[in-house]
């Protein structure tokens, strides 16, 4: 279905097999933002007063879900890019809970851009 899926940094044999799942075939998900509401990665707001923040959404595949994040922490200790990144927001101040929200938004906007362009 997917030849490249596993090119991806972090994708194993297990979580592409979740992922290709999830995504089930072509025309299924409409957008990235709806690949990342189905993964249960879009930001709601949990604002409060004067702090401007966000929360995942607890809704959507759970299994999917668990597959970005395994990809997050592989990546977060094995890619230097992403070793970058986490120590870039780390130094703005934001938490790891936050960062961790961020990747995983990253991770599934970079996955269904690529399973669009695999699957075509």
């Amino acid at each position: 279905l997917a030849p490249g899926i596993q090119d991806i940094p972090g994708v194993g044999p297990f979580t592409a097999a979740i992922i290709l799942t999830a995504y089930s075939h072509r025309g299924r998900v409409r957008s990235e933002a709806a690949f990342a509401a189905l993964a249960g990665v879009s930001p709601i707001p949990a604002s409060s007063e004067n702090t401007t923040r966000h929360r995942l959404n607890r809704h959507g595949d759970r299994q999917l879900n668990r597959a970005l994040h395994i990809i997050a922490r592989c990546r977060m200790i094995t890619d230097p890019t992403t070793k970058s990144y986490v120590d870039r927001r780390t130094a703005e101040g934001k938490a790891r809970r936050e960062i961790h929200r961020c990747l995983k938004r990253f991770i599934a906007r970079s996955i269904y851009r690529s399973l669009a362009t695999l699957t075509a």
